[in-house]
């Protein structure tokens, strides 16, 4: 990966709206204007939807971080979001995921040991995000566990995400220095 397509503006460079903006990212929880934010800062409003809602989806949301984390990991390495990868892999770990776990997903391989929650979650997400669907029974699962609520969040969350891997790509988002990249998925 090069540069990015949407280079970093400065503080001289940004209106009144893209700097207001850019003092919410910097002063919430996030802590800094990266990821996505520097090219959807093009567009400040968009961009203040978007941090408003990847907060409650990332920061508030009822499914515990560990298990959140999980199913951001599944969302980047569908749409080879490396940069995506790159920060919530380290947020994972940080969550108490067993590295095994990304490990796996990365290569593109089902992990081996997960926890009850953790199954239920990952088949969620790869029926969500490759059949376009949800089992009935998963779906029904997934219900008794965590409730209407979380499901609705979780479904919320594949959504948010692909939407955020995809502006990642688009702009070439690189990897910080001493990042590694996804490895391609097996054939």
């Amino acid at each position: 990966m090069n540069a990015p397509r949407f280079r970093p503006l400065s503080p001289e460079e940004m209106t009144a709206d893209q700097t207001r903006v850019a003092q919410a990212l910097t002063s919430g929880p996030r802590g800094a204007v990266r990821g996505p934010f520097p090219a959807l800062l093009r567009s400040p409003e968009l961009a203040d939807r978007i941090r408003h809602l990847g907060d409650y989806v990332r920061f508030e949301a009822a499914l515990p971080p560990q298990l959140r984390e999980l199913a951001i990991l599944l969302v980047a390495r569908f749409w080879s979001a490396h940069y995506e990868w790159h920060a919530h892999q380290a947020a994972a770990l940080k969550a108490g995921l067993n590295p095994a776990i990304p490990e796996a997903i990365a290569q593109g391989r089902r992990p081996a040991a997960m926890s009850p929650d953790e199954n239920l979650i990952y088949d969620f997400f790869s029926q969500l995000l490759t059949k376009k669907d949800v089992a009935d029974d998963t779906y029904k699962a997934m219900v008794e566990r965590f409730g209407e609520k979380t499901v609705i969040e979780l479904i919320c969350t594949a959504g948010y995400y692909s939407f955020i891997s995809l502006v990642l790509n688009a702009n070439r988002t690189p990897v910080p220095e001493g990042g590694k990249l996804l490895p391609p998925l097996p054939a």
